[in-house]
């Protein structure tokens, strides 16, 4: 994992199975964004990308789990996705999953990690 990490935003803005938090970022060398949820206590991010096709999940900004709380949802075509691997389990892209974003918690902070493809927005 890469040693840089981002900062997100307080621990306490991300609600188990509420809204998630969205950040900027570039992804392959274009504007992007990923997002942070909380599921079951821990805290996972994604690249704000249908592995379907790339368009971004969430309806609202923020609003990725569809209404039971159990999964992730792409608001243009429906496809399901679990919170805390990104696989999809339902919808045009079953069996795809989405980019993974290593993030962490610590002193009450959350913080991403670029990598290879996802890298610091561009200002």
């Amino acid at each position: 994992m890469s040693k840089e990490e981002i900062y997100i935003c307080t621990s306490g803005l991300l609600i188990d199975g509420g809204r998630g938090i969205r950040f900027p970022l570039t992804a392959g060398g274009e504007a992007g964004t990923g997002f942070v949820v909380r599921h079951n206590g821990q805290v996972y991010a994604y690249l704000n990308r249908c592995a379907h096709i790339p368009i971004e999940l969430d309806w609202n900004e923020g609003d990725f789990f569809e209404s039971s709380g159990l999964y992730l949802m792409c608001s243009t075509h429906g496809a399901l996705y679990v919170p805390n691997t990104g696989y999809c389990v339902g919808g045009p892209c079953r069996g795809g999953r989405l980019r993974i974003i290593a993030v962490t918690e610590k002193d009450q902070e959350l913080f991403w990690h670029p990598d290879d493809y996802l890298q610091a927005a561009r200002a």
